[in-house]
């Protein structure tokens, strides 16, 4: 008999591309990350370097259609590529997930098409990063209790408030940002400096 920790014999759920999929981000967190790890960690410092990496591997957009320069891959695909990024470092993870499912999915979810077309493609190859700014000092990611506000001007928007904990906010090109408008109704508005 064989020893395993598949307690629930999830492997058998599994297709074989979702397999596939998860192994080849296996190997490259085994290969690749494993081995910088730790001294990115000591030295507080985001390996750019991977983001070109993750981009090849379909990983930045990877639910997204392929118009947009998304892979079409099952959230299944998608939740077991995060496992296995998150098995070698939370930041990592976290960057991948909120470029993808937060950035990126606003922006195909409720972004115009000359947006989507802009800017998707850019951040799928990690050309473009966002960032995804809903959390608040005395709101927490409460959308009902959020402060930050907008105003619309003839020079477009103008935001008053204060966010934090934006995963990949330091690095961003292209920012999401929850507000509320005069009317009291809730945005998302997108920010750029590229």
């Amino acid at each position: 008999m064989v020893a395993t920790t598949d307690y629930f014999v999830v492997e058998d759920l599994l297709s074989t591309e979702e397999k596939h999929i998860r192994d080849v981000v296996a190997r490259l967190v085994r290969h690749t990350i494993f081995p910088q790890v730790g001294t990115l960690w000591l030295e507080g410092r985001f390996p750019r370097k991977l983001v070109g990496q993750l981009a090849n591997l379909g990983i930045l957009g990877a639910t997204l259609p392929e118009k947009y320069g998304g892979s079409e891959l099952s959230p299944i695909a998608y939740g077991l590529m995060m496992q296995e990024l998150e098995y070698a470092d939370s930041g990592l993870r976290s960057f991948a997930s909120v470029q993808s499912g937060l950035a990126m999915y606003a922006i195909y979810r409720w972004g115009s098409e000359e947006q989507r077309l802009y800017w998707l493609p850019r951040m799928a190859q990690g050309e473009v990063i966002g960032c995804f700014g809903l959390t608040e000092p005395d709101a927490g990611s409460d959308p009902g209790s959020m402060r930050t506000r907008a105003r619309k001007t003839d020079q477009g928007w103008v935001l008053s408030g204060a966010k934090r904990w934006i995963t990949n906010g330091s690095i961003a090109h292209v920012a999401i940002i929850w507000a509320r408008d005069e009317d009291d109704a809730i945005l998302l508005l997108l920010g750029y400096s590229v």
